[in-house]
């Protein structure tokens, strides 16, 4: 099974899900380097639903995020490696800086942010209300960023 799926296709693959009673979780970030608190996040998210999509943000969508630098690893290898886990189901790669048109296109049935969000401050609220979408916010507490990842790297590296 093809795991990385441009989004058109991914949607008729959702709906045919839906339509058999799958409950639909999506998940996004950038996920440069993937460190514990991807994994954390990734594998709470699967446990709310039946099938776990991946909204991975392009090298250019990181570059507008993250700066200069960013991402480390480009898309290609990060849907990858995102693929390669047995709880991610499908991974697809969106331009822009949010996901807002992702979910509008896809409408899981959840939206999973980290815990550096609550309900009132993840970004594609108001999509997800407009199109009946449950925002859920899962993983361990927000201890964890490659930022400080690759600040270690390169103190320990000098």
């Amino acid at each position: 099974m093809r795991k990385i799926i441009e989004r058109k296709k991914l949607k008729k693959i959702i709906e045919k899900l839906k339509s058999k009673g799958k409950k639909i979780v999506f998940a996004n970030g950038c996920f440069d380097i993937i460190h514990v608190g991807h994994i954390r996040f990734l594998k709470a998210a699967k446990k709310k639903g039946d099938i776990l999509i991946v909204g991975l943000n392009s090298d250019k969508s990181v570059r507008k995020i993250k700066g200069k630098g960013r991402p480390i690893i480009n898309q290609k290898d990060r849907a990858f490696i995102l693929s390669s886990f047995c709880f991610v189901d499908y991974v697809t790669i969106f331009s822009e800086k949010d996901v807002r048109k992702t979910l509008t296109l896809l409408r899981p049935t959840y939206h999973a942010k980290g815990t550096d969000y609550t309900k009132d401050t993840v970004p594609e609220k108001e999509i997800a209300k407009k199109y009946g979408i449950k925002i859920i916010i899962v993983g361990d507490k927000k201890r964890h960023s490659t930022r400080d990842l690759i600040k270690t790297i390169v103190e320990k590296y000098k």
